[in-house]
């Protein structure tokens, strides 16, 4: 066995590329980089996704349904045949061996190839999955092995991969079979797994009972001990959690690097004088709840502190989220500072200023919208107005991070819905300022795991508490054929007094879709569904100041039905609206049907929330509208959402700024991402990590998985 490399060599080994690997001609490399495989490192974290437990071959008759087994069979029959219900064309072969018979499908097939390769008198080694219906066991898409003339002795000692040892089976593209993927992948295997080092300091892989790299490479491809497979196909298993904690460990070492930059970067030790605050206190109609104070609490502690504060704000629908950001910038107000409040979308930014400035206005304070909308000669003289010191507060979108803004003295941003940002986008809001305070605020709750890896470098504070007296919504799914049900309802609470939201995903009929366009069923609703009384249309073509007064009429109750589009998925309170219909529901994600959701329920009357599903709602759909109707848990939607779409959909875009995972999976190894990052944190926290020889490989590994993204790390 070869001497074990430094990291550095390690490094350079794993760079190989697999054209220096026998058998790798041009034609497989071109194939090979389909699936993104250049290298030998490539190849070695390209892991099997199941397994195959081909040490034991069955006689036919003691198949056991359900499980994946491996028998030899003689063709009795091969023919294309068609399903007896949806007459879809599938191939056919029974196999017998003097025990029993077997049906083996296939339903994406070449004709004549198959006719050929399973002649009748053939007989071969197959691997599959057993299925059982009625009688008849079937196996669908088998692994084949012809035996040809040869006995099953001679193939298994011709074939040591394939036979008597469990098999890995590969994620893989066209034009590359498992056979050819095990030949090559075991090849690389045994050549340069033994040359991986762990850069992760080794008292750390210890402490942790860490597998080194090389083993866990090995066993994770190529199982040996008895049960070892099961253990990774069902868990990560202890090969895997090695590779788990090693991706996990360098993202949180690059998160508590940045957090401990910012930790280190002088900032405005804020005076908090409630010069503004108490005023404001006063004139809200409701007390804050002790969840609020909390939070104003911590953010106020850290806009005290010499350095800059970063803190996320997570708070579930209806929590109060904006009345404590808007105390915050309150101190930042009467510490002679201007606030940026930036949100995602034209329309939440507007909901914003138009919640900020009546406040701002009755404080004599100045807030500003910076928005799309405006002409180049009234942004220029707001920009000149945010310059010259005259606004107070300034809302927008990613407009506000453009060049051409410039503040006086900037001293706190307030980032809303920060799933929908990178960590880049923090950055140039820290640019607009000498070191700012950040707030970070979202109403998507954001599932643990998630959490600790976007914001790893952020401070949190959850608003876990609802304000008192408020009656949890019912949900209820309705197909197109019970929305006279629907309908029923809404009247029902009208008769009560009660008023009511009809949501719709677009504002005007559009050629490429069909659904019902916000406007027409404004107008239609009014005219048949409910004549008696006032309907309303809300939606974000309107400006600003007639989406205000839309807004006002409906709190004032001039309107009994608003219809909206998703306009209205942040911002309006009215307590008297105690039933909401969605139409087409499962065209909205998890979080934002949570959101909708939260507009009603917002007193003690009991609530109703509808979602219409349409008929061609997809599987994802229905399991998405299905979650809805089981909870009201901010967190159990997320964690559904999250295991629906996966982590890339589920934050909309891919955060700029995060190291991909190769092997890690979020959802699976959330405990495995604690204990790595509660390491990661000790070590940034060690005054020798940063200069130490010792450290030297860890540091180099930590620059090579973030690359140039660590220099975001001072700037959070």
């Amino acid at each position: 066995m070869p001497p074990t490399p430094s990291y550095l060599r390690s490094r350079q080994l794993l760079a190989t590329p697999l054209s220096h690997i026998r058998g790798v001609g041009p034609r497989l490399q071109q194939v090979l980089a389909k699936a993104n495989l250049t290298t030998v490192e490539d190849v070695l974290y390209h892991l099997p996704h199941r397994y195959e437990d081909r040490r034991e071959i069955r006689r036919i008759a003691q198949l056991r349904d359900g499980r994946q087994e491996v028998f030899v069979g003689e063709v009795l029959a091969s023919a294309e045949t068609f399903t007896p219900k949806a007459r879809k064309r599938i191939y056919e072969v029974v196999v017998a061996d003097g025990t029993g018979q077997v049906s083996l499908k296939w339903f994406h097939y070449r004709k004549g190839w198959m006719k050929k390769r399973f002649a009748v008198g053939t007989r071969a080694v197959f691997t599959g999955e057993i299925k059982r219906f009625g009688l008849v066991r079937e196996v669908h898409h088998p692994d084949a092995e012809i035996l040809g003339a040869k006995s099953l002795d001679q193939i298994m000692a011709e074939d040591p991969l394939s036979f008597g040892r469990i098999l890995p089976v590969y994620p893989l593209t066209e034009g590359l079979s498992q056979k050819v993927a095990r030949k090559i992948f075991k090849q690389v295997v045994d050549q340069f797994a033994p040359l991986a080092v762990s850069p992760i300091p080794t008292d750390i892989l210890k402490r942790n009972q860490i597998l080194p790299l090389a083993q866990a490479l090995a066993e994770c491809h190529w199982p040996e001990n008895p049960g070892a497979h099961l253990d990774l196909e069902t868990g990560p298993g202890r090969a895997r959690s090695a590779l788990v904690f090693d991706e996990f460990f360098f993202l949180e070492l690059g998160l508590a690097l940045k957090r401990r930059g910012v930790v280190l970067e002088p900032g405005i030790a804020f005076a908090v004088t409630h010069k503004y605050t108490r005023p404001l206190a006063q004139m809200l109609p409701f007390r804050l709840t002790a969840a609020q104070r909390r939070v104003l609490g911590e953010i106020k502690h850290d806009m005290m502190a010499p350095h800059p504060m970063n803190r996320l704000v997570q708070g579930d629908v209806g929590s109060g989220k904006t009345i404590v950001a808007l105390m915050a910038a309150l101190v930042a107000i009467e510490n002679h500072t201007q606030v940026a409040v930036v949100a995602p979308t034209e329309i939440l930014a507007e909901q914003h200023y138009l919640q900020f400035h009546g406040w701002l206005e009755k404080l004599g304070l100045r807030a500003a919208l910076l928005s799309g909308s405006l002409s180049n000669k009234e942004k220029s003289a707001l920009h000149e107005k945010i310059r010259a010191g005259e606004v107070d507060l300034v809302v927008g979108t990613h407009a506000v991070l453009q060049q051409g803004v410039a503040f006086q003295r900037l001293g706190l941003g307030i980032i809303d819905e920060q799933h929908r940002f990178g960590v880049l986008q923090r950055g140039l809001l820290r640019h607009k300022g000498e070191n700012p305070d950040i707030l970070v605020m979202t109403a998507t709750p954001i599932p643990r795991t998630l959490s600790l890896t976007l914001y790893g470098d952020l401070a949190l504070s959850v608003i876990d508490e609802l304000p008192p007296g408020r009656t949890p919504v019912k949900t209820r799914v309705l197909s197109e054929s019970r929305r006279e049900e629907g309908y029923r309802l809404i009247k029902k609470a009208l008769e009560k007094g009660r008023q009511a939201y009809i949501v719709y995903p677009l504002v005007e009929e559009s050629e490429k879709s069909e659904l019902q366009a916000a406007s027409a069923a404004a107008q239609a609703l009014q005219a048949e569904v409910f004549p008696q009384h006032r309907v309303g249309l809300l939606h974000g073509r309107l400006k600003p100041q007639e989406k205000e007064a839309v807004m006002a009429a409906f709190k004032n109750r001039e309107i009994d039905v608003l219809v909206a589009t998703t306009v209205i998925e942040v911002g309006i309170d009215v307590p008297n609206a105690s039933v909401m219909l969605v139409e087409h529901a499962e065209r909205f994600g998890l979080a934002q049907l949570h959101q909708l959701r939260g507009r009603v329920g917002r007193g003690a009357e009991q609530s109703h929330c509808l979602l219409m599903q349409s008929a061609r709602c997809s599987v994802d759909g229905k399991r998405r509208l299905e979650v809805m109707a089981e909870t009201t848990d901010g967190f159990r939607i997320a964690e559904a959402d999250l295991e629906i779409r996966g982590p890339g959909e589920f934050l909309g875009t891919r955060q700029a700024g995060l190291p991909d995972f190769r092997v890690a999976n979020l959802l699976r190894d959330g405990r495995m991402l604690e204990a790595a990052r509660e390491e990661a944190f000790r070590l940034a926290q060690n005054p020798a990590f940063l200069s130490h020889a010792q450290y030297a490989d860890t540091r180099q590994a930590l620059m090579d998985r973030w690359g140039s993204r660590l220099e975001l790390a001072t700037i959070g």
